[in-house]
């Protein structure tokens, strides 16, 4: 009887403990392929994609407690625009709010709203406040900027009916904050 060449492997035999390593080894790597993810293919990049952008909708001022004191009546959204105040691709909704008066002219006030890390509604900026006793007509958001003209009074003598000094205004997004400036061409009545 002739000897083979090479000695009897031990691997040419299988054994449970190859199996578990086996399945264990596949095991693993089904596992990485499934964290480990290429992204998805699209037709088209977009132009500039912001990564903080997660939201394609504009917050709804329904429900969202404004900084309105307003009594046994309730606070009222008189008009709403929305539109990328920041940049970020993501859009905020600008309310004109103020308090359901049952008679007169109550002041109006005008707020940024955007959306919490969790996607709720929230207050982040008040661009008009109502304890300055204006109304808001003409009221947009175009081109990042909120647009207004603001309605009030030259002293406590003039009827709260009756707004006697208009004013335009702009606010724009700049270095952190809303600043605000008259419109380019605007006076003042």
């Amino acid at each position: 009887m002739q000897h083979p060449a090479v000695p009897e492997l031990a691997h040419t035999h299988t054994r449970p403990i190859h199996w578990v390593a086996t399945a264990t080894a596949v095991a693993g790597v089904m596992a990485l392929s499934s964290v480990v993810q290429p992204d998805s293919a699209t037709a088209a990049q977009p132009a500039h994609a912001s990564p903080r952008a997660t939201h394609t909708t504009a917050p709804d001022p329904a429900g969202v407690d404004f900084p309105l004191t307003c009594g046994p009546v309730k606070a009222v959204v008189k008009t709403k625009a929305t539109g990328d105040l920041d940049g970020d691709g993501s859009p905020e909704t600008v309310a004109v709010v103020h308090c359901d008066a049952p008679m007169g002219t109550p002041p109006d006030g005008v707020y940024v709203l955007t959306r919490s890390a969790d996607g709720t509604p929230r207050v982040v900026a008040t661009l008009v406040d109502p304890k300055d006793g204006n109304t808001v007509s003409d009221f947009s958001v175009r081109d990042g900027s909120v647009l207004a003209t603001l309605l009030g009074y030259s002293s406590t003598d003039v009827p709260r009916c009756c707004p006697d000094v208009t004013e335009p205004a702009r606010w724009q997004w700049k270095n952190g904050a809303f600043l605000r400036s008259t419109p380019a061409g605007a006076h003042s009545v």
